[in-house]
This record gives structure tokens, sequence and C-alpha cells, in this order.
């Protein structure tokens, strides 16, 4: 599956470029930004396999998903989507396809930028996908991804395309973009994070275990954590909803954290935290906690970082994490605003 792509697609939240040009500079001192193709999509002068191998070894925090563009296709014209759509089969054709991978699961994954363009990503998808013969499409859990991404550059409408191996693109989802249903009985749009840290973190639940949530309401990570078959904890001043105060698996402190750690007496399969702090005054009281924690537990805590010296606040919170834990994992990811996700394990 290897082919050459000298630039790289990296997408990052719009708020974090900064911190992601950071890293990418980190992994490789001699790339430059190209430009900045729409809020957060960042056209790299950088091999992607050079970014690939450094992440692979340590993964950024900031940085969300990354892809090859080994084409850069001009778009010149706009009006007519059915020669677009072939404009980028031939492209497609010639410089990808010819390094697919034979029977390894695939799967297009087009991002358009540009809203002049008369193309929708699944029309892209479609055209692209049905060029392959040899391996078989899942847009799931694919193995290796065509990327598409459509913007411009200079002000010329222009395509990026790539070919990779998804272990390489930091996500599975097109920019890293992982979106769940809206289902009935959601409490609140927070236990999407708490579902994507556990997809990105590959954690595990264990059945009828012990959680202990802190500043749990309105309860959005607890309900996430019932529906595992856990019962839990739930600490925090502010109301609970009232589907979990019938719950017979959910025992409700309504007070601080800061007020129950006096009196907490059990120990918990896990930990989490999505208070609403400053990221050091969290950590200190994760760590705090810590004795609360089963060895063969974990902990989850997202850092919520001031407008400025961010950088500074992560690294002071985490440095202070690691006074009782270690540090598994720490992303920015789709679903947080401004914080960082952290997965914990006890020293």
């Amino acid at each position: 599956m290897a082919v050459s792509a000298p630039h790289s697609l990296l997408t990052c939240h719009a708020d974090s470029v900064d911190l992601a040009l950071r890293e990418a500079r980190q992994a490789a001192p001699d790339g430059a930004l190209i430009a900045e193709i729409a809020e957060g999509v960042l056209l790299l002068n950088v091999p992607f396999a050079q970014l690939a191998e450094a992440w692979r070894a340590k993964p950024p925090i900031f940085a969300r998903h990354l892809c090859p563009a080994t084409t850069t296709l001009p778009l010149p014209s706009l009006d007519d989507a059915e020669t677009l759509l072939i404009l980028l089969q031939n492209a497609c054709r010639e410089a990808l396809l010819p390094h697919l991978a034979p029977y390894v699961p695939f799967s297009v994954q087009t991002r358009v930028f540009d809203a002049a363009v008369p193309l929708k990503p699944f029309a892209v998808n479609t055209a692209l996908a049905a060029l392959v013969s040899a391996a078989p499409l899942e847009v799931r859990q694919p193995q290796q991804v065509i990327s598409v991404a459509i913007g411009r550059l200079n002000g010329q409408p222009t395509a990026w395309l790539g070919l990779s191996a998804v272990a390489d693109n930091l996500s599975s989802w097109a920019g890293g973009a992982r979106r769940f249903k809206h289902e009935a009985g959601r409490i609140s749009r927070s236990e999407f994070k708490l579902l994507e840290a556990l997809e990105v973190f590959r954690l595990s639940t264990p059945a009828r275990g012990d959680a202990l949530d802190l500043g749990a309401a309105p309860g959005g990570w607890t309900h996430v954590l019932r529906e595992r078959g856990m019962s839990v904890t739930a600490v925090d001043p502010a109301a609970l909803d009232p589907r979990l105060l019938s719950d017979p698996a959910v025992r409700y402190k309504r007070m601080t954290a800061e007020a129950f750690l006096p009196t907490a007496r059990e120990s918990y399969d896990l930990i989490v935290n999505d208070m609403r702090l400053d990221a050091r005054a969290s950590a200190r009281l994760t760590v705090a906690y810590r004795r609360l924690l089963k060895a063969e537990g974990w902990a989850l805590i997202t850092l919520k970082l001031p407008h400025s010296e961010r950088l500074s606040a992560l690294e002071s919170a985490l440095e202070s994490l690691e006074r009782a834990y270690r540090i598994a994992g720490a992303r920015q990811l789709f679903h947080n605003r401004s914080e960082v996700t952290v997965h914990l394990r006890p020293r």
C-alpha cells in the first residue's frame, strides 16, 4: 500500500491550529505550512510518511486527523459535476489504485470545503469506490482509506487525493469527525465525549463494576456508564436528571467533589471527571482521588484549558497527574472543545 505523498493534510480543532502546528514541527522540523484550506484543515509541506511514522511512536494531542496528499489536482471548471467526478476518478485510477492492497477492507472519505463545488461527499465516495474490485468496501471499519479533500489553494479550486492505512490517519473517521446518533433518551451532549473517549482509548467497562463520576450533573456520563451495566456514584452539587434519581444503581451525592473525598470509603473500577474546573485544579483533585481507584482500574479526565497560556496549563496539569498515574493517552477529541481528554492508569 506504500505510495509516496509529498504533502500532508492535518485536521485539528479550529482554536488549536497553533498547537497542532507545533506538534507537526516537532515531528518534522523542516516542514512548513502551505495553507489553511479550511478552519482547522492544514496543508503541510511535509511527507505524509514522516508524520505518520513519528506519530505512531508518540501520538499527538491536538492533531486529530492526518491524511496524505499524493496528488494535487486543480479543478478547472465548477459548472459540470460529471466532469469533476471523471477528473477525480482518473486521478485516483492513475495515482492510487495501483497501490491499493487487494482483499484489505477499504473506504473512501471525502471532505468538500468549497461551497461552490457542485459535488457532495457521498457522490465522490460512490464514484471512486466503484473503481475498486480487488478489495471489499467497508465504511465503518476500513483498514485502508482513499482520502479526498476539495478546497481552494490561492483562489484555485483544488482536490487533494491520497491513500493510507487507517492506522496512520490518527482516526478512522474523515477528518477525525466521530459522530454519534442523537438517540432518544440521551441526557446531554457530553455523553458523546465519553463515548468517543471509550472508543479512541479502546477502553472497556467491567459489567457490574463500580464507577465514580465526579462533576456528574446533569448525568450524561453516569447514563453512559449505566448503559454498560455499571453501578455509579454520581457526585455534584447541581441537580441530577430525574431519570437517574429513580435508578437504584445510581448513588447520588449532592455535594462538591472536595466535600465528598474525606467521606469516601469505597474503591472503584474507574473514576471519571468532567468537572468545569481549571485544568490544574481538576488534575490536583484527581490525584487526591487516586486512593479510591482499584489497582487494575482506570481514570478519565477532561482538562479544561484557559484562553491564554493553554500549553502551560496543560503541561502543568499533566505533570501533576503523573505523580499518581501513568498517562496512557491524551487527545483533544472531536467532541472536546477547549479541553483535552486524558486516559490514566494507576502507578
